[in-house]
């Protein structure tokens, strides 16, 4: 699990204690400027990179060592990693705060503007059995199935969450002048632990299902909330082939039924993925008009293929599914 935070919360002797020597930051500065007047010189990365092999073939008995071809592909490789990772990172960000704005759209549409009424004191009045009021979201039958919202997932009384097939992203609003280091945020493969410190969670429950816990992120942000901050956090799911009906058990469920989803977004997929959800759209249409699906129609045509290539063999009784 990884952190973002949009503030670094830190005692001050934590702080000291990670500055780097005035001897190291001076050496670095030297290296970054020497190799930044090659770069420019140069122009192609690559060749700083055979400047810096020349030189140390000179100059060095580096290449003398039988390793060196490895251990300098494990550099690059160790590279790269710190590059996707510093991607990776940037994304679950922008993602998380653009399900705040989201989330914050959707409570201001749905919070008519209050105006408040000063009404004449009235004389006690006979006791009235209250009607409780139609909750229009939930399902006829179905007291704890919910349409769901345009995330596909559900606005909850503490908390909203929304949902594609591969994430499930999680706003939490918390009091403003909250800091960093007042989150206490635990992500488990199949566990959701969020609030603040010293007091009771506002999130704990066991996940719907699991989730890469190395590929979940949670961070803190207020650019959507003028009057109020939030903990975002993204969660991938491990199987992102369903939709969740619930971020966590006990929670009220999704109609899945009415999921709808996001088309435009198929082209931001892989292509082994996006293949298998056009399928999966695919395979729901033909359901609901009680057409047979793309594997029982595959199998249709196997079938017919075997019966054309042995006309010996009698078929009469047989059942195509």
């Amino acid at each position: 699990m990884a952190i973002i935070s949009d503030v670094v919360d830190e005692p001050e002797e934590q702080q000291q204690q990670k500055k780097p020597s005035s001897a190291s930051s001076s050496c670095s500065g030297q290296f970054d400027e020497a190799l930044k007047a090659i770069l420019d010189a140069k122009k192609n990365p690559l060749e700083v990179v055979e400047a810096v092999f020349d030189f140390l073939q000179r100059r060095s008995d580096l290449f003398e060592d039988a390793a060196a071809e490895r251990k300098i592909a494990d550099l690059v490789s160790v590279t790269r990693k710190k590059v996707a990772e510093g991607k990776k990172k940037k994304k679950a960000e922008e993602r998380g705060l653009e399900s705040a704005g989201k989330a914050e759209k959707r409570a201001k549409e749905a919070t008519p503007p209050q105006t408040e009424v000063k009404a004449a004191p009235a004389a006690p009045a006979a006791p009235v059995e209250e009607v409780p009021a139609k909750d229009d979201t939930k399902e006829d039958g179905k007291e704890n199935v919910r349409a769901p919202n345009k995330g596909n997932g559900l606005d909850l009384e503490k908390y909203s969450w929304t949902q594609t097939l591969q994430e499930v992203t999680v706003i939490v609003p918390i009091p403003v002048g909250t800091k960093s280091r007042f989150i206490a945020c635990e992500i488990k493969k199949n566990h959701l632990k969020v609030g603040l410190k010293g007091q009771a969670p506002i999130i704990d429950g066991e996940l719907f299902q699991s989730v890469k816990v190395d590929d979940c992120f949670w961070s803190l942000g207020s650019k959507f909330l003028e009057d109020q901050k939030f903990i975002s956090v993204l969660l991938t799911k491990q199987n992102q082939m369903d939709w969740w009906k619930c971020l966590v058990k006990g929670d009220p469920e999704v109609d899945t039924q009415k999921v709808e989803p996001e088309n435009s977004k198929l082209s931001d997929l892989d292509p082994e993925t996006r293949q298998t959800v056009e399928k999966m759209m695919f395979d729901q249409r033909q359901k609901s008009m009680g057409l047979p699906t793309s594997d029982e129609m595959q199998k249709q045509e196997l079938l017919k293929k075997f019966m054309a290539g042995h006309p010996e063999m009698d078929f009469s009784k047989a059942k195509i599914a």
